[in-house]
């Protein structure tokens, strides 16, 4: 019932192998893995459909990988979202499972090494950081695109639909515009 309340489909629950926990450790959560490109398990994120004070309960690894790289599509556009919900509405997405990206990251070296068309769709209250990601892409000349979302939406609350037709809205960042972007956040 949560991950159809979250607008998941049965279809996303078996593409993602998403798994829940009634017992245990990780009782009341639901259960998304991330495999390496060799198809084992490097991660999950465990997230609660029940009252609990923690949203996410993952496990104590090292989040310095390329969540689900297994799936990715490098020779297709990619996209960057905060979130595993945030990815599964994405098609071909990787959740950053968080809002930055370090140019040190297993994830950025991926993203220079692949040089996929690359799609930026954080959540409206992390645009500095978007921008932070941007520049640092930007210096590798990586072919970057930023979807406008909405200051009242949030990505993972959206349908797939609404969220292609905001992609379909993106925008080509060239360094020039970066530049322009750096002054107007500085505002």
């Amino acid at each position: 019932r949560y991950l159809k309340e979250r607008g998941l489909t049965k279809d996303d629950i078996l593409y993602w192998k998403v798994g829940y926990c009634p017992d245990g450790e990780y009782k009341g959560r639901v259960i998304f893995p991330s495999f390496n490109e060799k198809g084992k398990v490097n991660y999950f994120v465990a997230r609660n459909y029940v009252d609990d004070f923690r949203k996410y309960m993952n496990p104590d690894a090292s989040k310095d990988i390329v969540f689900n790289e297994l799936y990715i599509d490098w020779s297709s556009d990619v996209v960057l979202v905060e979130g595993i919900f945030d990815a599964v509405k994405a098609e071909n997405a990787i959740p950053i499972l968080g809002s930055t990206l370090r140019e040190e990251s297993k994830l950025f070296a991926k993203i220079i090494e692949k040089d996929p068309a690359l799609y930026i769709a954080l959540d409206p209250d992390a645009e500095k950081k978007a921008a932070k990601i941007i520049n640092s892409l930007l210096s590798y000349d990586i072919e970057l695109y930023k979807i406008p979302i909405p200051s009242n939406k949030d990505v993972g609350d959206m349908t797939k639909e609404e969220f292609q037709e905001y992609k379909s809205q993106a925008r080509l960042i060239k360094n020039t515009d970066y530049v322009l972007l750096n002054k107007i956040m500085s505002l």
